[in-house]
């Protein structure tokens, strides 16, 4: 297992945004941490009452947001205009070209979310648009799966090999996934304290998995921890660039 301290991670600072960077983004680049098999990006966003990326450009990407805490307001050259709140998932398979804007949809509070980019496993493809609501009871002490390639178990198809999972755990709550053989794992805790395989963790933080035959992850602190559990391919040769916003 290899911690991804969340004091560690990249950062960037604007008036109206503080985003960490799990892997390499934008400009901040560390050829250690280019992410993990297909997982690219895992951003960890603050943005003001007020703020939000105006409207930008993505291709050949598989984008997932999860929102936290707050409300964001989605729009896009597809035609979707949508809020996402707590609990929902939003992905964006950006194919051969999309357009899209995020700002924080609340007035007064501010808007905490997850934004994960896969690479994807085919380019140049027709851009696609989903959001599902996964409730808490979906989540809470259980694994519940947000995305994978074919859409089982009620969950967002996406153009790769990846398994998203989410839960909520409260102290002394655990759950387990098994990893077969050739397959790795990235957990990435969101908010409150967890142990992963007896690994303490604290939000924000991440750790890579590999040749374990299961991952164990139990809620450790007073505040229910909120975490995502990626199931993945056997690693990729890291990049050698980092995207960009």
């Amino acid at each position: 297992m290899t911690l991804r301290p969340s004091s560690e991670r990249g950062q960037a600072q604007l008036t109206w945004l503080d985003s960490r960077h799990s892997f390499s983004f934008g400009d901040y680049y560390d050829p250690r941490h280019m992410g993990v098999s297909n997982l690219r990006v895992i951003n960890d966003d603050r943005i003001a009452p007020g703020g939000g990326f105006p409207m930008h450009g993505h291709q050949d990407m598989e984008i997932v947001t999860y929102v936290l805490a707050g409300a964001l307001q989605h729009r896009d050259s597809m035609g979707n205009g949508s809020v996402i709140r707590p609990g929902e998932v939003q992905h964006m398979s950006a194919g051969r070209g999309v357009r899209h804007s995020e700002y924080n949809a609340d007035a007064a509070a501010p808007v905490h979310l997850l934004q994960i980019w896969l690479t994807p496993n085919r380019r140049g493809g027709e851009p696609d648009y989903h959001q599902r609501q996964f409730s808490t009871d979906e989540r809470r002490n259980r694994l519940a799966l947000l995305v994978s390639p074919d859409g089982r178990e009620g969950s967002i198809p996406t153009h790769q090999d990846a398994l998203l999972y989410a839960t909520l755990l409260c102290a002394g709550s655990s759950v387990a996934h098994p990893l077969i053989a050739g397959r790795e794992a990235y957990v990435h805790l969101a908010t409150g304290r967890a142990l992963v395989n007896a690994l303490e963790l604290e939000a924000g933080d991440g750790v890579h998995l590999v040749a374990e035959e299961a991952v164990r992850i139990s809620g450790s602190g007073p505040d229910e921890a909120q975490v995502l559990l990626f199931d993945l391919p056997g690693s990729r040769a890291p990049g050698d660039a980092a995207p960009r916003a």
